[in-house]
């Protein structure tokens, strides 16, 4: 009898002892989460991550924080961080971050677990932190940089050596040199002398950059590398202190060579996805160059960019036409033997948009565009 009553007595008191375990771990501890990570970064860049988390309890508890990355933003080790709490501590992560796709992405708050110090009983509920906004922008394009914007100048007029070329300038003429542009031999005095001869141009120099994405004729594939295309330009237009400016609609963007205008460029980027209607090219800065980028240029967008001629020093198109090109170092893909017909027929006709300050790059396989150009 002895040993019944000490044993139910002894389940009484472990039954009490739990109880009060989980009277004890009902209501959940103050948790704080602060995250330190730049705001702001490349694709393909690896950057430090710290993670605090700070506890206010008067009872000790077993704390758990679970704080998931959104897609693409890929940190060294699992964001977790767990304890044995009793009033105020604090624990740190320190590991990387690598961003492994462009986009802005929002990681949102973490998942917080406690329980009694035992571990029997847990619970669990979402831990409001501030969401933290991050810019992925694009790497810059496999490709080698397009000969569009080493000649420019930052601001002037007409020049005799550097710029861009003005097609409705005309200096004079002289002799052929191999690798001059066929567009510019002058055939009227070349029969007329016996020998060909081709026209030069005055220069001008252009006053900003203004880099249109066409986002109406192609995939996720072709929406990649125009925004890493278009990081390239971006960031060599900074490099020659032009102002700059990114855009995909017909609404005017500002223009500028400062940290905002960088940021606001490249944003426009990292967020950069197929849509569907025609494009529209906004307004154009005078004096500005104007470069394009499209996937399947149609007869509205060439037309456009003709009537952006009238203000820009130079519109220069872009074509490239997805399924018909790869960039150095980008593993094999359905490759289809020709380009759209719309890209077929822009090429018949470049020799007369050249003439008349439209100049067309179409990209083939991985062929540089610089060759291309000239």
């Amino acid at each position: 009898m002895s040993l019944l009553l000490a044993a139910l007595l002894y389940l009484a008191l472990v039954g009490v002892g739990v109880l009060a375990l989980w009277w004890g771990s009902r209501r959940p501890p103050q948790v704080s989460l602060a995250r330190e990570v730049v705001a702001t970064a490349f694709e393909g860049q690896s950057r430090p991550l710290t993670v605090r988390v700070t506890v206010r309890s008067r009872r000790p508890l077993r704390v758990v924080v679970h704080d998931p990355a959104p897609r693409a933003v890929v940190p060294g080790q699992e964001v977790q961080l767990g304890a044995l709490h009793l009033g105020h501590t604090e624990r740190e992560l320190h590991t990387t971050v690598r961003f492994n796709r462009r986009g802005t992405f929002v990681w949102p708050g973490a998942t917080l677990a406690w329980s009694d110090p035992l571990g029997l009983f847990w619970h669990s509920a979402p831990l409001k932190a501030p969401a933290t906004t991050l810019d992925v922008f694009p790497g810059t394009h496999g490709l080698r940089l397009p000969d569009l914007l080493r000649p420019l100048l930052s601001e002037g007029g007409l020049s005799r050596t550097l710029g861009l070329d003005d097609p409705i300038s005309l200096r004079g003429a002289r002799e052929y040199v191999p690798g001059d542009p066929p567009a510019r031999v002058h055939w009227r005095l070349s029969a007329r002398s016996g020998t060909l001869t081709v026209r030069e141009l005055d220069r001008t120099a252009a006053s900003s950059v203004t880099v249109f994405v066409d986002t109406s004729g192609g995939g996720e594939v072709y929406a990649d590398s125009a925004a890493r295309l278009g990081a390239s330009l971006v960031q060599e237009a900074l490099a020659l202190n032009l102002p700059v400016a990114v855009t995909t609609g017909a609404a005017p963007v500002p223009t500028g060579r400062d940290p905002q205008s960088l940021r606001a460029a490249l944003g426009t980027l990292a967020r950069l996805a197929p849509t569907q209607g025609p494009p529209q090219l906004p307004p154009i800065r005078a004096g500005g160059n104007l470069v394009i980028l499209s996937a399947n240029p149609a007869l509205a967008l060439v037309e456009q960019a003709l009537r952006a001629r009238a203000t820009a020093s130079r519109v220069s198109l872009v074509a490239l036409p997805e399924g018909f090109y790869l960039e150095p170092g980008e593993q094999p893909r359905r490759q289809w033997s020709a380009p759209p017909d719309d890209v077929r027929d822009l090429e018949r006709r470049a020799a007369v948009l050249a003439g008349l300050g439209v100049l067309v790059y179409v990209l083939r396989g991985n062929q540089s565009v610089l060759k291309l150009g000239a």
